[in-house]
């Protein structure tokens, strides 16, 4: 039967195992409690008969290794594969390495989108197995095997591209605990039709389609659970016009309060009937996030990226005046050809366009990916282990970006954060928002010392004085923007309103 027929049977698969003893178990360290390892659902989901004695456990980043160890090993497991991110990967193969040392016998299974390029820098040497690309199906067949005795000889599993529709979907893995207090992963699509140097997605083949009967189906039934919060990691949710209307007016036909969705969007290619479905969700409902990522034409050739600047200009100013979208805006420093001056001009640039928040990432090298075709014409030097960040090249010297790093922290806690919209208006005013900043970040930099573990009211008093002290801000001025700022945060919170989303929420305002 046609995947697209709607007669086709629901894809409901084995029930989801309970806490016991389990030969399987799949484990992750997710950047905080909100998020939900997307991946490990999928690799339980297409386990087949073996999902009965197979076991998913969650932890934080941070939690410390034994811990983890101790909780994998009570299941009394025979194989163990860990789930492998940019932003976990040391603390895998600490895992990895203490899973084997305690038992060797253990059978642990390395994936996940860092090993994409493999593991050239031998990181995760402890590990019997890596699987490379989209394991789901290839990991069941490796378990099926190592259960079974037949223990492959080659350790490095080159996983094929599945087609979307063979595989069983994760969303019935999903449990209430999850529902209640965590953000719901989601996919439409895998692939990606550009070829970014900096981006796995270059080398992770054309785009496939997931049948949408399917999803519908089976988000459907999470939202009858009382789902609202859904993210998905497609690479480009608009590129094809019709799926993503689609999409959106199954979520406009089951509109519920607390509803937020997250996309990923191509910001040059927006559809006319696009902005019509986006402007009917209520404001706060949905974030977009905009990979602009430079403005730098000679640079976006470069890196392989094609973008229509004034397209991005006028995109990003129509959703912002016609809609209740959250824009979230990405730009990367450190790409090959961009210095600090062109870096601080494309940062003025997209601030001018109002997106609520400007993402400011470092350059990363990407275990597979193309950026490492730079390093001897740019002189890239990264850093040695994960997440592999730029810590020089020739246009920007190490302490150039150690301060452009700093920049990136402190415009998070300050402007991404929402929580000193006044504060950060008095701040940026000038000819260039980027230079305003710098010197705001230099300034906290020499005198808070650190660029973490700095409180809110700390962080306030910071503000204050810099207002005041540097910038000649009355006393009585700064004072008010901070204490309207900290009243609207305050209800914002009572509400349940994230931060982020208060600048555009009308009851987060005081006035309101």
């Amino acid at each position: 039967m046609n995947p697209d027929d709607p007669r086709r049977a629901p894809d409901r698969g084995p029930s989801p195992p309970g806490p016991r003893r389990a030969d399987i178990v799949l484990t992750a360290l997710n950047a905080g409690y909100a998020h939900s390892a997307f991946g490990l659902r999928y690799l339980q989901a297409n386990l087949g008969d073996l999902i009965r004695s197979s076991a998913v456990l969650e932890f934080e980043s941070g939690t410390r290794t034994p811990e983890i160890a101790e909780a994998v090993l009570a299941l009394e497991p025979k194989v163990v594969g860990i789930g492998v991110y940019i932003w976990n990967a040391t603390e895998a193969a600490a895992l990895a390495a203490e899973l084997k040392a305690l038992r060797p016998g253990l059978k642990v299974v390395l994936g996940g989108p860092q090993l994409a390029g493999g593991d050239p820098d031998g990181i995760f040497r402890a590990a019997d197995y890596l699987v490379i690309g989209e394991g789901e199906l290839a990991f069941a067949d490796l378990c099926r095997r190592l259960l079974a005795g037949d223990a492959p000889a080659e350790r490095v599993i080159n996983a094929p591209a599945p087609e979307p529709d063979v595989l069983s979907l994760p969303y019935r893995l999903y449990t209430d605990a999850d529902i209640a207090g965590r953000v719901i992963y989601a996919e439409s699509s895998r692939g990606c039709p550009f070829a970014c140097d900096f981006c796995l997605s270059a080398v992770g083949g054309p785009v496939r389609t997931f049948s949408l009967p399917r999803l519908f189906e089976e988000w459907g039934a999470l939202m009858d659970r009382g789902a609202r919060r859904f993210k998905f990691v497609d690479r480009t949710f608009n590129l094809d016009a019709g799926r993503a209307t689609a999409i959106l007016e199954f979520f406009l036909a089951r509109a519920a309060e607390g509803l937020f969705l997250h996309f990923e969007v191509v910001p040059d290619r927006f559809p006319e009937e696009l902005f019509g479905l986006i402007g009917r969700f209520p404001p706060g409902a949905l974030q977009l996030e905009l990979g602009v990522q430079t403005f730098d034409e000679a640079v976006a050739r470069r890196i392989g990226r094609r973008q229509d600047n004034a397209a991005v200009e006028r995109n990003i100013r129509r959703l912002r005046a016609e809609t209740g979208a959250h824009l979230h805006a990405d730009l990367i420093i450190g790409l090959p050809g961009e210095g600090l001056e062109g870096f601080g001009a494309g940062f003025d640039r997209l601030f001018a366009l109002g997106p609520h928040e400007i993402q400011v990432g470092t350059l990363k090298r990407l275990p597979g990916a193309p950026i490492a075709k730079h390093d001897a014409a740019w002189g890239m030097v990264y850093g040695r282990l994960p997440p592999f960040e730029l810590r020089e090249n020739a246009l920007l010297d190490f302490f150039t970006m150690q301060r452009l790093r700093r920049f990136a922290r402190y415009w998070e806690m300050v402007a991404n954060s929402g929580v000193f919209p006044e504060a950060a208006g008095l701040l940026l005013r000038g000819a260039s928002p980027f230079r305003s900043f710098l010197g705001f970040s230099d300034w906290l930099s020499e005198r808070a010392g650190r660029t973490y573990a700095i409180s809110r009211e700390r962080l306030r008093a910071f503000l204050h004085a810099y207002l005041t002290e540097a910038l000649g801000v009355p006393a009585s001025e700064a004072a008010s923007a901070l204490e309207r700022d900290a009243l609207r945060a305050s209800r914002a919170a009572k509400r349940g309103i994230p931060p982020r989303q208060a600048l555009h929420h009308p009851a987060a305002h005081p006035e309101k």
